[in-house]
Parts: C-alpha cells; sequence; structure tokens
C-alpha cells in the first residue's frame, strides 16, 4: 500500500497547525487562571494534567487532560480536510508542539494526552484497544506509567492489524518519542521507585 505524500506544501500546512495547536499549554494557562500560580514551579515542574493534579484541584487536571487531548483531536480534523498526508503531518506536529512548545522554551509535556488525542482522530477503535491496555494494565499493577507505555507500544500494532500502515508508521514515531519522554519514568520502574497510582506521599 502507497504511503501518502508528506513533502506538500499541504503537508508542511498540516505540520504547522498542529505545532501551533499542541504548543498550547493547558496546564498552565489554567492553572494561572485557577490563581494557583506556575505549575511548573510543583512536583515534577510538567505542564501535564498529572503534574496539575499535585495541585489538589482534580477539576483543573481534568480539564488539561480533556484540553491537552483535544488540541491533537482538533488539529488532525482540520488539516484532514486537505488529505491523509496532512492530516498525519498535523498529528505529528500536535505532539511535537505538546513536547516542545516553543512558548516554554521547548519544554512541554510527555505526551500521553495529545497521543490520546491523535489517536482519537484517526481511530477510534485503535484507541479502544489503547484503552484496554491502559485500563487493565492500571488496576492490575497501578502504575499509571507503565500502562501508558504499554498502551503506546501497542498502538501501532493495532493500526497496522486495522489497515492503517502509514498511522502505524506515525504512532511508532510518536510511541518512540513519548517512550524517550518517560525516561525516568521507565529508570524508576526498573529501580522499583514508581509511584502506584493512589500512593500517597
Amino acid at each position: 500500500m502507497m504511503l501518502p505524500e508528506l513533502a506538500t506544501p499541504a503537508a508542511l500546512g498540516g505540520l504547522a497547525l498542529g505545532y501551533a495547536l499542541g504548543s498550547i499549554p493547558f496546564g498552565l494557562i489554567l492553572t494561572k487562571f485557577a490563581g494557583l500560580g506556575d505549575v511548573r514551579a510543583i512536583g515534577s515542574g510538567n505542564i501535564g494534567a498529572t503534574n496539575v493534579l499535585r495541585t489538589g484541584r482534580k477539576g483543573l487536571a481534568a480539564a488539561t487532560l480533556l484540553g491537552d487531548a483535544l488540541k491533537g483531536t482538533a488539529a488532525v480534523l482540520i488539516a484532514c480536510q486537505l488529505g491523509e498526508g496532512p492530516a498525519l503531518a498535523a498529528g505529528l506536529g500536535a505532539f511535537l508542539g505538546h513536547l516542545f512548545p516553543i512558548w516554554l522554551g521547548f519544554k512541554g509535556g510527555k505526551g500521553v494526552a495529545t497521543f490520546i488525542g491523535v489517536l482519537l482522530a484517526f481511530s477510534p477503535p485503535a484507541l479502544a484497544v489503547f484503552a484496554a491496555i491502559w485500563l487493565g494494565l492500571a488496576f492490575a499493577l497501578k502504575y499509571s506509567s507503565l500502562a501508558a507505555l504499554a498502551a503506546s507500544a501497542a498502538t501501532p500494532l493495532a493500526l497496522w492489524a486495522l489497515g492503517a500502515p502509514a498511522q502505524a508508521l506515525l504512532f511508532l514515531l510518536l510511541g518512540l518519542l513519548l517512550w524517550w519522554k518517560h525516561a525516568p519514568n521507565i529508570r524508576r520502574l526498573a529501580s522499583g521507585t514508581e509511584g502506584r497510582i493512589g500512593q500517597k506521599g
């Protein structure tokens, strides 16, 4: 099966659109508007929903998760009007924008929510596979990071099995970036020091 053309003006436009949307730091914006200061000054220093949750505001964490996911969904759905190539480029751009936002010195989040949002736009069935693996492992082992890593690794295989090789290649790349951003979590998992879901202190 032929892969879509990515080196076109439309695809480059999709990449730029995706990056612009993906670089919106919802965690930082929402916590500042809530009067909680700079979320980068607490916990892990990350701008994602997990660190926002450390403020004690579950609603803000949920809003951050939703915003970080839907910016990826929006980028792909807008760009898909121009074809599969621009849509794939927009998905990549949104993910890169979240991980490396120019507005924050290229220091962004770890990408799980945006990965989910991009996947939602491309393939709800593959997202169902991701969710099933994440929920199963999170419930059984109580490690959110491990569940996300395993689910992201399975996503390209699910997309390939569903007959979407171009999307499978995109999510292979996104998954590798996600694993790279989770390197500290992987080290803690290996040493047995990673925090479990619901663990206090």
